[in-house]
């Protein structure tokens, strides 16, 4: 892992609630899909006791031309920094770290459950096995309240298309609060929405990203249906 100074691009909103915050990526920087950075304002315009280093997920495919993350903006110090901050300002990036890549043996699928921002990595795995072709099966279950807080929804609809190999399996929670229509699946990620879209639950390797509560209830499920403990690999969003 080393440090790069990196300068902040563009930002916008790209979810209710969400932003997308662009870095120029440093000439020398590589990483698999799905690892993360710490991010450390210099000089920041306002700061608390939660200091001036975060963590995020790089929400980039290791091909794109930027680094980027993405972030729910929570009142803090961090963020409303982040948010005001001029474009062109640098920033401390110690990277890359994190274990949450995609396995190497193309005949186990892949399935990711993930809620919320907990998407980021998984939107960096499934474009980068796009890109390189991977024959891997890859399923994402991805629950929001909303289609309006759902980062990334259209993007990796889309990828369905030019990737035959990937499944975007997306359910909403709390619709009677959209202004949107959905025909997809609705309610929490249970065992019967795992069962109607996989055969054998004890086949694939699974991905969980998301909020601890949701980590938590997916771990119990696969456990409950037999899938081994070597096969569930997990990464918490709990938010700052």
């Amino acid at each position: 892992m080393a440090n790069y100074k990196i300068k902040l691009k563009s930002r916008n909103e790209i979810a209710a609630g969400t932003m997308a915050f662009h870095f120029e990526k440093p000439a020398a920087f590589t990483f698999t899909a799905g690892q993360c950075g710490d991010f450390t304002l210099i000089n920041p315009p306002e700061t608390d006791a939660e200091g001036n280093t975060r963590s995020f997920t790089l929400a980039a495919a290791p091909y794109e031309q930027d680094l980027f993350i993405t972030t729910r903006m929570r009142n803090t110090a961090f963020k409303r920094s982040l948010k005001t901050i001029p474009l062109g300002t640098e920033l401390s990036l110690e990277a890359p770290w994190g274990e949450l890549v995609l396995h190497d043996d193309a005949k186990i699928p892949a399935v990711f459950l993930t809620g919320g921002i907990g998407i980021t990595p998984v939107r960096s795995m499934v474009l980068q096995a796009t890109h390189d072709h991977l024959s891997h099966k890859l399923l994402a279950f991805y629950s929001n309240r909303r289609p309006e807080d759902a980062a990334f929804l259209d993007e990796l609809t889309a990828t369905q298309k030019t990737n035959p190999n990937f499944t975007l399996i997306a359910t909403m929670t709390d619709m009677e609060k959209s202004a949107q229509s959905w025909n997809g699946e609705t309610g929490y990620v249970n065992k019967a929405m795992l069962t109607k879209y996989l055969d054998d639950l004890t086949l694939p390797i699974y991905y969980l990203s998301g909020p601890p509560e949701m980590v938590d209830a997916m771990q119990k499920i696969l456990s409950e249906a037999g899938v081994k403990t070597g096969n569930i690999r997990a990464e918490e969003f709990s938010g700052y």
